[in-house]
This record gives C-alpha cells, structure tokens and sequence, in this order.
C-alpha cells in the first residue's frame, strides 16, 4: 500500500490489531464521547512505544462503503495527531453513528475530536493509577472470563 502524501504512512507498529489489545484496552474502562466518536485509552505493553491506534466500525453505522470511509478518515486523522499524544497509551476509537465527515474541513473537525478526546481521557483523575495497574498485570488479556467473541 502506499504511503501517505509526505512520506509519512500508518505502519502495522502504529496499530491496535490483536484482539487480546482490545480486550485490555476496554477492559482499563476509561473513555470519554465526543459526538459520533468514543474513544478508550488504555496503557501500552511497553510505557515508552509511540501512540497506537485501534478502530471499530459497527455494521449498523453504514454499508461497506461507509464503514471503510470512516477507518480511512480516523487512521488519517491519527497519523497527523500521532505526535501530539502522550507515548505508552493504546487508543480504540468506536463509532457510534452517522456518516464520515467530508472534505477538508471534516478532517480538521476529526483530527480536533481525536485530539481532544484523547486528552480528556488520559488527564481524567485515576487513569495514571489505572494505566499503572494494568502494566503491572501478568496477563495481557482482559480481566473477565467472558469471551471475546460472540458467535451468532
């Protein structure tokens, strides 16, 4: 695939892709809404890797179409704002509804939800403690024996 314009693409190291990554993510349960974004933070395996990004895009929110128009806006969105967050934290970013902002302007509007959501989260009273604590875990996974999964 190539890469962005400039030279600066989305490598797999900047991406949250294993469901056990998700599943400790959600399961340190600090996020903050914005809109139609809802993002939870949760610390990295290593406390000094840059930011990494996780997406989810429900089948309710939209056709094929839709959803990859929403991955495409958000990874870009995250790459530019990359380097204004704070190292160690795994970020997921869940969809709740409506269409992917367009245009130049839709852009800025997600690079500033991103960037706000992210800080509400991680400057939230306790997610210091929390990031902390899950570090310190033994296991990776989440904490609860339900499945990560459902089968339908």
């Amino acid at each position: 695939m190539a890469a962005s314009a400039g030279g600066a693409g989305f490598p797999r190291a900047a991406r949250v892709l294993a469901p056990a990554d998700f599943a400790r993510v959600f399961a340190v349960r600090r996020s903050a809404a914005s809109g139609p974004l809802v993002l939870y933070a949760g610390p990295a395996t290593v406390a000094t890797q840059p930011a990494r990004l996780g997406v989810s895009v429900s089948r309710r929110i939209g056709n094929a179409v839709v959803r990859n128009r929403w991955k495409r806006r958000l990874r870009e969105a995250f790459r530019r704002v990359r380097p204004l967050l704070p190292a160690g934290n795994d970020f997921v970013i869940v969809v709740r509804s409506g269409a992917a902002p367009r245009g130049a302007e839709g852009a800025k509007q997600v690079e500033a939800m991103i960037g706000d959501l992210s800080a509400r989260v991680v400057q939230r009273p306790g997610y210091a403690a929390a990031a902390a604590a899950a570090r310190q875990e033994k296991g990776n996974g989440p904490t609860t024996n339900r499945p990560l999964h459902r089968r339908r």
